[in-house]
């Protein structure tokens, strides 16, 4: 990656990634602004469910018209680019299925690794960009020891985001930059500020981008009514760890591991989802404590420190967001999997999810909770 070529500015009409093209143009370099069209947030309105009209969301028309606003007033030529299809076949679609097979997906980082990093990475290229940057916070840099490009995590902890790159391969992380890594949000506002943008105070957007209120229940029903589509039967019964039926549920993707509310089962003490088996739709509960363990199995794995994992490797794994990394080893398991072993038992552990391995502020890897 050279120091003096073209760079594409990932434009999502936020403060942080208005905030990159702000830093680099008062930096000297040759930017252009590149949007992607993911979702039509009117696409769904006024079915079942959901809201005649949506605003202030990522994706939004509103976020399109405040890029480009930002774009002209830096004075760097923009353009919006539609993956829509792409979108909906690689994130939209995976979300829906993971649902009502029991599972609990991350659609975020399926559009970094799928969209993001894929995508925009091949249009930016084809515009004579060398490298993109985004407003994520995270930190990418190069170690001549290892001959590889290392993620790590933001300074701003708080902010970090790295839990939701760490599908980004050696070629992507090659072609990457993150301005923002250095920075607290704070200090992000203010550029934009000093940089007389307009949305220097535009809030963050804090739900997945294309379900309207969070609500992703309604948003599966009426994406696949919308679609013509009658989903598989999901309802089942409740059941004890030992097999007792214990209620009735009205579908599997109406769950998560680790939630409390919603079970309609009344008992003399609380009772949480401890596993969903999606193909005997079956949700299993029990009290708090059977929520933890010490084991699980990734698959579909990347490394960014290491090449492979070769042997036993002492990690700090977190198994969501807003999870505290905790100690354990990482081993092996047949050709694509991975064995985690937390040493102290960790609570909900849940399919569908991300673990992603530290080496402290180093990303080393991740994969996909079997």
């Amino acid at each position: 990656m050279t120091e003096n070529g073209m760079i594409a500015v990932a434009m999502s009409g936020g403060v942080d990634s208005s905030a990159v093209a702000a830093l680099l143009r008062a930096e000297g370099r040759t930017l252009v602004g590149l949007t992607m069209q993911l979702w039509n947030q009117r696409r769904l309105a006024g079915r079942p469910g959901m809201p005649e009209a949506v605003e202030g969301r990522c994706c939004s028309l509103d976020d399109v018209y405040d890029a480009r606003r930002v774009a002209e007033t830096l004075g760097i030529p923009y353009y919006v680019v539609n993956h829509e299809e792409r979108f909906e076949r690689d994130v939209v679609r995976p979300f829906v299925q993971e649902y009502l097979s029991g599972r609990t997906p991350i659609p975020c980082s399926l559009c970094n690794n799928h969209i993001k990093f894929d995508q925009l990475l091949v249009t930016a290229r084809q515009i004579g960009a060398e490298s993109v940057a985004t407003g994520h916070y995270a930190r990418v840099e190069f170690d001549s020891g290892r001959q590889r490009w290392l993620l790590k995590r933001a300074v701003d902890r708080s902010r970090d985001q790295s839990y939701f790159l760490f599908g980004l391969t050696q070629e992507q992380l090659s072609r990457t930059r993150f301005p923002l890594g250095e920075k607290r949000k704070e200090e992000v506002r203010e550029i934009a500020r000093r940089h007389g943008l307009a949305l220097a105070e535009k809030p963050d957007s804090q739900e997945i981008c294309f379900v309207p209120g969070g609500d992703y229940k309604r948003f599966i029903d009426a994406y696949l009514s919308e679609q013509g589509e009658t989903p598989a039967e999901t309802a089942g019964e409740l059941v004890t760890p030992s097999g007792e039926v214990v209620g009735e549920h009205a579908g599997v993707q109406n769950f998560t591991v680790g939630q409390r509310k919603g079970l309609g089962v009344a008992t003399g003490s609380p009772l949480y989802v401890l596993q969903i088996r999606g193909d005997a739709r079956q949700v299993v509960v029990g009290g708090d404590q059977a929520l933890y363990s010490r084991t699980l199995r990734a698959r579909d794995l990347n490394w960014i420190s290491v090449e492979k994992l070769e042997a036993p490797l002492r990690v700090q794994a977190k198994i969501r967001h807003r999870h505290e990394p905790a100690p354990a080893t990482v081993e092996p398991a047949g050709e694509a999997e991975a064995l985690v072993t937390f040493d102290q038992p960790q609570r909900a552990i849940t399919p569908g999810q991300a673990v992603v391995f530290y080496d402290d502020d180093l990303v080393v890897g991740g994969g996909w909770i079997a």
